[in-house]
C-alpha cells in the first residue's frame, strides 16, 4: 500500500468564497448581500429612453443595483406600491421601489424593482 501524499486532502477542501455585502455609505449598516441582488441583462442603452432623456452616451453603465424585497424596507412591509427606500440606521435615502417596475439607467426594465443607488451604498468584500 502506498502512502497518500500530504496535500491529497487539500484538493477536497472548498476555498471559502469572499463575501460581498452592500453597506449604507453614511452609517455603514449592511443593507444587502450579493445573494440579494437581482441581476438583469443590459438594455439597449439610449434608444430605450424618450428623446428628452437622451444624453448622447450610447453605452451607459448601471447606476443602481436591484435587490429582492427585504424586511428592513419599511414601506414595502406597510403595503405601499411605490416609495423611497431609507436606511434603517441613519434614515438616508438609498433608493426606491415600485412593484410595477422601473427602468435601469442601462435601458433595461426590471419588474418588480427594488433599486439601491450605487452612489449611496458601498460594495464591501470580506
Amino acid at each position: 500500500m502506498e502512502p497518500e501524499p500530504e496535500n491529497a486532502t487539500s484538493d477536497h477542501v472548498a476555498e471559502p468564497k469572499p463575501q460581498v455585502v452592500y453597506r449604507c455609505r453614511r452609517c455603514r449598516k449592511i443593507v444587502a448581500a450579493k445573494e440579494n441582488v437581482v441581476f438583469h441583462e443590459r438594455g439597449h442603452g439610449e434608444v430605450c429612453f424618450n428623446w428628452k432623456k437622451r444624453s448622447g452616451n450610447s453605452t451607459p453603465e448601471c447606476s443602481s443595483i436591484f435587490v429582492e424585497p427585504m424586511k428592513w424596507m419599511q414601506p414595502v412591509e406597510e403595503g405601499y406600491v411605490e416609495e423611497k427606500l431609507h436606511c434603517m440606521g441613519c434614515k438616508a435615502r438609498l433608493g426606491s421601489f415600485n412593484w410595477a417596475g422601473m427602468q435601469c439607467s442601462c435601458g433595461a426594465w426590471i419588474n418588480p424593482a427594488f433599486q439601491l443607488h450605487k452612489n449611496r451604498i458601498d460594495e464591501c468584500h470580506s
